[in-house]
């Protein structure tokens, strides 16, 4: 995103070439990720055999428990059967964490986990590792509600990814709410549009040949309407995560999800 425009610090609600529109309502009725891809991706995804990503959930399920770093410890030590323990976990972030002081995503969490509890190096962005522990993590949360918390020290992040969502951006100068409150359920380069809920993040998208973030998939969208690229982590990007969790809430997470 252009410096100009971030929405944390910079006073951005005062510059005049931001635009941020009346909020509608959510899409109706709420449809989720999966439901606008073709039939025969919507059932690769439902089945756990033929899913790409059960590559990653795989190698997720012996990172698990992998002990690592200065303190030898696996995510295991501290969290034990991921089944139980990380049951509705992943359907609640973003969320803010006390320790940290600030919004993070389930990427940020797992390699906060890294550092201070295993003494381990932090895992790189779109790694492997990290996307596998991540959807691996997520996976346990398949079929909840997605339930993300903008309350109290949170609402802050959420109010700026809401502006985020609303702005004009890029040489095509278009806002998410562009395609995906107003031009739902169209077609875009024989693609479908959808009304742009998280709920299937991460996924293997066909187009890459592998498993991504909902970040680079973001990211992908910025590049899609020729704006400054942000860096993964950016506190933008963070806080639209949050808001499109906040505007998916209710559906049910199907992450890993495949995606074209």
């Amino acid at each position: 995103m252009p410096r100009a425009l971030r929405l944390f610090g910079f006073g951005a609600l005062a510059i005049a070439s931001v635009a941020i529109a009346a909020e509608p309502q959510r899409p109706q009725p709420l449809r989720g990720g999966s439901e606008f891809q073709s039939k025969d991706v919507q059932a690769l995804e439902r089945d756990d055999f033929a899913n790409p990503a059960t590559l990653w959930l795989t190698r997720g399920a012996a990172l698990w428990n992998d002990a690592r770093g200065s303190a030898a410890k696996s995510c295991a030590s501290c969290h034990g059967d991921a089944a139980t323990s990380m049951r509705a976990v992943a359907s609640r972030y973003p969320k803010h964490d006390a320790a940290l002081g600030r919004v993070v995503n389930l990427e940020e969490r797992i390699n906060a986990c890294a550092t201070d509890r295993q003494g381990a190096p932090r895992f790189a962005w779109e790694s492997p590792e990290l996307l596998s522990l991540t959807a691996f993590v997520a996976r346990q949360s398949r079929g909840l509600p997605i339930e993300v918390s903008i309350d109290g020290p949170a609402h802050e992040t959420w109010e700026a990814g809401r502006r985020i969502y609303f702005t004009r951006i890029g040489q095509l100068n278009l806002a998410c709410t562009h395609c995906h409150d107003a031009s739902w359920g169209k077609t875009l380069l024989a693609e479908s549009v959808s009304q742009g809920h998280p709920n299937g993040w991460p996924a293997y998208r066909l187009e890459w040949q592998s498993l991504g973030s909902l970040e680079r998939r973001l990211r992908a969208c910025f590049f899609g309407v020729r704006a400054d690229m942000p860096a993964y982590g950016d506190r933008d990007m963070i806080a639209l995560e949050l808001y499109l969790a906040w505007r998916a809430r209710g559906l049910a997470s199907t992450a890993p999800g495949v995606r074209r």
